[in-house]
């Protein structure tokens, strides 16, 4: 061989393309793409983040102790079975790094998080695609797809791009009808956001069996996606193993402490839920109304379906809004060819596109 070659497998990969930011010759942009919060991080996790500039010389708590103590006190959890790390996708990855190899396959849904994919494919593997039903996780399909070669199981709960969630009986006969040595990961990223009497973030599920993990962020409702902070629940032994081959220093002083402050700050939390709740319920009755389809959401974002005619479509739309300073995200990848999701942004942004999809569906095509 002339040049480095990557091992096989590596090249068929397809990168992840994150939602675009700007849109040309626009004076005003609302990037209302990626499902950040409209209300920023907490004012307590910014007043920390400066404080850990003054020691940028040190390394960082290799263990993040601050940041596992307060996860582990506002959740009522045992801090050592916590693994804290560069966002969830790192810690996604870690358990792809540790549980899968070449020959095995990992379990995941036609509209997961696309990251699924990547880490399995990453680690060798092979992921196997499973039918939704009504947009949401089909544990019936799931348990279907089951074999002798599976190691992992990826359910995002609540779904990211569909917004739908799988109640707690369904994740409990999911795990109950799973070999015993097949990992179940919850990705439970927009769990805060949840107002549903029958949805469990994992918490519960983890705390009972022993081949089950919950993932969490901080990039949602806690506004830090910059810092990149995530978290993992998970038995004593998957924390162990994990910790065997993650970073020494995978998270940044400035991070954890930023991250513990904002944890901590519920009142915070509790602002952002209210907030979110009036405008995914204003959005879904405004889009509606307009005669689109709409997935019904749980979270901060919303699906929006478009009609299959001519100057209709989605793609015709987010040129549409684009041109007016609103980016939404385009879906196509995620199963959705004809649909947009669109994050809860300021209240101005979100009226701001309720009229310009009522300009964009009233107009001649």
């Amino acid at each position: 061989m002339s040049k480095p070659v990557p091992r096989p497998g590596i090249l068929d990969i397809a990168a992840y393309v994150p939602g675009k930011e700007h849109a040309p010759g626009v004076a005003r942009v609302y990037k209302l793409s990626s499902n950040e919060t409209p209300l920023g991080a907490s004012p307590k996790a910014i007043e920390a983040f400066k404080a850990a500039a003054g020691n940028l010389e040190r390394y960082p708590d290799g263990q993040a102790h601050e940041l596992r103590e307060a996860i582990a006190s506002v959740h009522g959890l045992n801090p050592a079975n916590i693994l804290c790390g560069n966002g969830s996708d790192e810690l996604l990855g870690l358990l792809c790094h540790v549980y899968l190899g070449v020959g095995d396959e990992g379990i995941i849904t036609e509209h997961g998080f696309l990251v699924y994919k990547i880490q399995i494919m990453g680690a060798g593997a092979t992921p196997v695609v499973v039918k939704e039903k009504n947009h949401t996780v089909d544990v019936d399909a799931i348990l279907a797809a089951v074999t002798d070669k599976t190691k992992i199981v990826f359910i995002a709960n609540p779904g990211n791009p569909t917004g739908t969630y799988v109640p707690v009986s369904e994740i409990r006969r999911l795990q109950a009808g799973l070999p015993k040595h097949v990992v179940l990961v919850l990705d439970a990223a927009y769990a805060e956001y949840v107002r549903r009497n029958d949805y469990e973030a994992g918490i519960e599920v983890v705390s009972s069996n022993a081949n089950v993990v919950m993932t969490r962020t901080f990039s949602k409702i806690y506004g830090l996606a910059a810092l990149r902070v995530g978290w993992i629940y998970a038995p004593a032994e998957i924390i162990d193993a994990l910790n065997r081959v993650r970073g020494p220093f995978n998270m940044n002083a400035p991070a954890i402490a930023a991250g513990a402050a904002a944890i901590r700050d519920q009142s915070f939390v509790q602002d952002a839920v209210s907030f979110n709740q009036i405008w995914i319920e204003k959005l879904t009755s405004a889009f509606e109304a307009l005669g689109l389809n709409v997935t019904p959401s749980v979270t901060n974002f919303v699906l929006i379906h478009f009609p299959d005619v001519d100057g209709r479509r989605a793609a015709d739309a987010d040129e549409f809004l684009t041109s007016r300073g609103y980016i939404l995200r385009a879906v196509r990848g995620y199963g959705f060819p004809n649909s947009l999701r669109m994050s809860v942004g300021p209240e101005e942004a979100n009226r701001g596109v309720i009229e310009a999809l009522s300009e964009f569906m009233g107009r001649k095509a």
